[in-house]
């Protein structure tokens, strides 16, 4: 997760999903029977006061230990929060996550999308002549080479897919779309650029396409399900990306 703060000023009008920046915090009212504010101090006391005046470690005056800015410091909504994206959660300001359900959805219609052509790819080879007695799926490919040519058409055909889909249509696949979700940058809504859309597809499909068809995705299910509080399956977190609502 990037410490960077977002860039000034409001997201552009053409990604309407984008998180906006918060409102800053009121300050609190100064305690009965307390001396006037200090510099940059909402809670009264002398600059000298170690507790209470500007610098100190609990403060406002922008060197304790816990930030500046007072109440936003690392903490609070300050530049120096923890997530370093001037605000103790990400997700401020941001659309509600998807529901876990759309997702699954969305994943099968982007699945079968690509299923369909891949399967016709594979008829004027004649890939699927070979189909044992059984039906062993194993059995189906034609000639010592096929199923490693295949293979590689599928990974590509689904990395490139998802990777172009999300970095150009503002984070949504078409899965995505139908199901009113986008992909978004958990730092600050935007998104994904090619690297991260990128990441996120090898993560996401590479597994389950080379060793683990059927593990690998109940995986990254279970992993989004018991995620708190972002949702993320492990190739959200290796692209840093959460996966929002497009409906309010």
């Amino acid at each position: 997760m990037s410490n960077e703060p977002p860039p000034a000023g409001p997201p552009p009008e053409d990604d309407p999903f984008r998180k906006r920046p918060e409102e800053p915090p009121a300050p609190p009212p100064p305690p009965p029977g307390g001396g006037g504010p200090g510099p940059g101090n909402p809670y009264g006391g002398g600059a000298s006061d170690p507790y209470r005046g500007g610098g100190g470690p609990y403060g406002g005056g922008g060197g304790g230990p816990y930030g500046p800015g007072g109440p936003g410091g690392s903490y609070g909504g300050g530049p120096g929060g923890p997530y370093g994206y001037g605000g103790a959660d990400p997700l401020a300001g941001m659309p509600p996550l998807a529901d876990s359900g759309k997702r699954v959805l969305a994943r099968l219609i982007d699945w079968f999308i690509v299923f369909v052509p891949l399967a016709l790819i594979g008829l004027p080879f004649r890939i699927y002549d070979r189909v044992g007695e059984d039906g062993d799926v194993a059995d189906v490919w034609r000639g010592d080479g096929g199923q490693w040519v295949l293979q590689l058409i599928s990974i590509v055909a689904y990395v490139a897919y998802d990777t172009i889909m999300t970095a150009k249509r503002n984070g949504q696949t078409l899965g995505k779309q139908l199901m009113g979700l986008r992909v978004a940058m958990l730092n600050d809504g935007s998104v994904p650029n090619a690297n991260s859309a990128l990441t996120r597809a090898m993560v996401l499909w590479l597994p389950a396409l080379i060793c683990c068809a059927c593990l690998w995705p109940l995986l990254l299910l279970v992993l989004i399900l018991l995620d708190k509080p972002y949702k993320q399956g492990l190739h959200d977190k290796a692209a840093r990306t959460v996966v929002v609502s497009t409906t309010q």
